[in-house]
């Protein structure tokens, strides 16, 4: 089983990501968890010039190097996991690219998709779990955290809300795929929606 998170940033995928975690090997499974960018050695350059270099990437370069880490991350992780029989999950996947570099940096939606399923060969997850929030609302829970921002959290808040926008299009798209959560419940009961899904899956 392949599951993403997706998200903007400061929504507290972090905490249902360990939260489904723990579900899942208490029923037995083999469970990674990775992210992205960053799952894998190489990975963890590429989000360093994504998230920590100083200066500006260009938008169109900012979509090939995600999509580069994506790549080589589905190839030498993901797909050999669950060639395993593990389930993955992920922080994050290529619904994030078509949102982030898509709709925020107002690229198109439809090629950054293609460019990404490309990379993963087709790989989609069996499900994607989307925790959704105002922008406004998780801006200060990003700033309560006390840590510095990286590169995309420094954004505005309408860059976020195009993001929101897009991820809330993507889950309307394919129901079948998407579980829409609403993060301003408490995290316990934002995992009761998660762990049934769950359940459905495991069958």
């Amino acid at each position: 089983m392949f599951i993403s998170f997706e998200g903007i940033d400061g929504v507290g995928k972090s905490t249902q990501i360990r939260l489904a975690e723990e579900y899942l090997r208490s029923k037995g499974k083999d469970v990674i968890c990775t992210l992205e960018p960053g799952g894998t050695e190489l990975g963890q350059e590429i989000r360093n010039l994504l998230l920590h270099r100083k200066g500006d990437v260009a938008p169109r370069a900012e979509a090939l190097l995600y999509a580069a880490d994506r790549a080589h991350h589905v190839a030498t992780k993901v797909r050999p996991a669950l060639a395993e029989g593990k389930v993955v999950i992920t922080d994050r996947f290529l619904d994030s690219s078509v949102a982030y570099q898509g709709a925020g940096r107002k690229l198109s939606a439809n090629e950054v998709r293609n460019i990404s399923l490309w990379a993963v060969d087709g790989l989609l997850p069996d499900l994607t779990v989307l925790v959704d929030l105002d922008p406004a609302i998780a801006a200060e829970r990003r700033k309560s955290t006390g840590e510095a921002p990286d590169r995309l959290e420094q954004e505005k808040l309408d860059f976020f809300q195009a993001v929101r926008d897009e991820f809330l299009k993507l889950a309307q798209a394919e129901p079948g795929r998407f579980l829409v959560v609403d993060a301003t419940e408490s995290p316990a009961e934002i995992f009761v929606h998660i762990a049934k899904k769950l359940d459905e899956l495991l069958g």
